[in-house]
């Protein structure tokens, strides 16, 4: 049965989220320093490759962790939706690309900090998986159970007799 006041959020994609949002400074600003350091050395394409993906990154974990938070906490499906696709379809395979590329001449401290960075996004990939499958079945329940009490509350009530309808014809028995 489906309790009304019943918590659905995840308290370890919540802790995920919380260090994520302290870690993802020190991650910035240890690509920003790689970059700058190694910037001489690279290929024009790959210049510009780093320079648009670290950008786009910024962006999207600055809205990925809102969206996070925000349907964690407030139980929101379409937030926590959106907060696992960002995760699943732009920043993994964008911080896969930083980690598994040789062509960018990854530093060790870059090659750590992604290390860490797609650790916390697979463990929040899976998390919210299985909290967005939980939240979508338990909120489909709480739609049934109130259908359930529409029904209960359209019964007629025994002895009146102008209430005894037959349903759908509005004869009167």
């Amino acid at each position: 049965m489906c309790q009304g006041n019943e918590i659905i959020s995840s308290l370890p994609l919540q802790m995920s989220l919380y260090f994520n949002v302290f870690f993802f400074p020190f991650w910035w600003v240890s690509e920003v320093i790689g970059l700058q350091l190694k910037y001489p050395v690279l290929q024009d394409f790959y210049k510009f490759i780093i320079i648009t993906i670290v950008i786009l990154m910024t962006l999207i974990e600055i809205i990925r962790l809102y969206l996070g938070y925000m349907g964690n906490l407030q139980e929101k499906v379409p937030e926590l939706a959106g907060f696992w696709l960002l995760s699943l379809l732009l920043q993994l395979p964008l911080i896969l690309f930083l980690l598994l590329n040789e062509g960018i001449e990854i530093l060790p401290l870059e090659r750590a900090v992604h290390i860490v960075f797609t650790l916390f996004l697979t463990f929040e990939v899976a998390v919210a998986f299985m909290t967005l499958k939980r939240m979508v079945n338990h909120l489909a329940t709480r739609f049934h159970m109130r259908q359930f009490d529409d029904v209960e509350d359209l019964r007629p009530v025994q002895g009146n007799r102008e209430t005894n309808v037959l349903w759908g014809t509005g004869i009167k028995t």
